[in-house]
């Protein structure tokens, strides 16, 4: 992997990669994750998608990706850390396997650069048509994350314990911010994005550096930049409560969702990995081995480990009743990877999933991409090799010292409007 400077705010990563017959161009726009602004920036991508100024529409834009032999651009919107990642993801056929040996980066990496730079537009604005449909799409999007009661749970949760923080916005903002966007401050944002915004492009494929590089150079020969804002958004320390907050909410649901949310207080973060995975973060978890399995309090259970900004939300399924005896077991396998009274093969498993899923990265160049994005996002340039080689390395005695820096910050309780009474 090479991290190559090509302007102000403007950073390559590239990853050569042989395996694979597909290459991978990606352009990512890195911005601040305010509440203010999230749905507006999430309604650029797919409003961008829509046309440029040579492919005013979908069938003329979908007519010049087929002439690329079926290559593709998605557009993206994610959440790194309390960064907002907005761009595109191009996949198309590697060189290798092009008919006739035809130049594909070249192309693909010029319609990526038109998508950005050349969008078509209707009196110094976005399409009015193309505007209200994405509009419609993004509010749309927002409220169906209502109807998967488990993610609106999780997503309650860290709401609730990061308020005030950009941790806690949305990376889609929310209804209201969607349905208040108005055409021309949208294009005037836009302008401000791709002017002073960190962007950050991934290649994967059989291309060289400098060949990338070119193409790329030549891409975004006309992105205006000015007052570039070169350094990533910083993460704001999170605040915890002097007492745990408890948040419950009612709604028509059949089964309860029990979020609870940790402040952790250490700066080893392979040993913080480590125990989380130990303590809820596989299938070979104390909170899957035990409080779902073995004691049939929760119909699943399990704990992310939120690396960014310091935290660990554990995200559970139960019946009403089971509330307080879920609440207790679940503290209580959190205090049993505290003191370490774990059985040998549990740490080996442990450290064994991690271990797989960072080998297991470099046979997807999405993933890849992914990683390494989120990486640049957040001002990280460790790769999957090197974060193996420190979660080899820790002890169970690092484990036991990190997470008992782990302290209960917030707990919210998604129950159905008949326990009510």
């Amino acid at each position: 992997m090479t991290r190559r400077r090509l302007a102000d705010g403007m950073y390559l990563t590239h990853l050569p990669a042989n395996k694979f017959k597909t290459s991978i161009l990606s352009a990512q726009f890195i911005t601040p994750l305010r509440q203010e602004t999230a749905s507006a920036c999430a309604l650029l991508p797919s409003l961008l998608r829509r046309g440029t100024v040579t492919c005013p529409d979908m069938s003329s834009l979908s007519a010049r990706l087929d002439r690329l032999y079926g290559a593709r651009i998605d557009s993206t919107v994610r959440k790194c850390g309390e960064s907002q990642c907005v761009g595109f993801v191009a996949g198309f056929i590697d060189d290798r396997y092009a008919p006739g040996g035809e130049r594909l980066l070249e192309p693909a990496a010029a319609l990526l650069g038109e998508l950005i730079c050349d969008p078509v537009t209707e009196g110094g604005r976005f399409v009015t048509d193309y505007f209200e449909s994405e509009q419609v799409n993004l509010a749309d999007a927002i409220r169906s994350v209502l109807n998967d009661k488990r993610s609106y749970a999780d997503w309650r949760l860290l709401q609730e314990m990061c308020a005030g923080e950009p941790y806690g916005v949305s990376r889609l903002g929310s209804v209201e911010s969607a349905e208040a966007i108005q055409p021309r401050k949208l294009y005037a944002l836009y302008r401000e994005l791709i002017a002073s915004a960190r962007l950050e492009l991934f290649y994967s494929g059989s291309a060289g550096l400098e060949r990338v590089e070119e193409a790329l150079r030549a891409a975004f020969a006309t992105l205006p930049r000015k007052n570039v804002r070169d350094q990533v958004p910083p993460t704001v320390s999170h605040a915890a409560p002097e007492t745990v907050r408890t948040v419950t909410e009612s709604l028509d649901v059949v089964q309860g969702k029990l979020g609870m949310g940790f402040s952790c207080g250490s700066e080893d973060v392979p040993a913080l990995l480590l125990g989380n995975t130990l303590f809820g973060g596989s299938s070979n978890s104390r909170l899957f081995l035990n409080v779902r399995e073995k004691l049939s309090l929760c119909y699943y259970a399990s704990s992310l480990f939120h690396r960014q900004k310091g935290l660990i939300t554990v995200s559970s399924g139960i019946e009403f009743e089971n509330y307080q005896k879920a609440y207790d077991e679940i503290l209580a396998q959190l205090e049993a990877v505290r003191k370490g009274e774990l059985e040998d093969w549990e740490l080996e498993g442990a450290r064994s999933t991690l271990l797989n899923a960072y080998a297991s990265m470099g046979d997807s160049q999405g993933r890849l991409e992914n990683f390494f994005v989120s990486q640049a996002a957040v001002g990280r340039n460790e790769t999957p090799e090197l974060l193996a080689a420190k979660v080899r390395e820790v002890t169970l005695e690092r484990i036991c010292r990190a997470m008992e820096t782990v302290e209960l910050d917030t707990v919210y309780f998604l129950r159905g409007k008949e326990a009510e009474a």
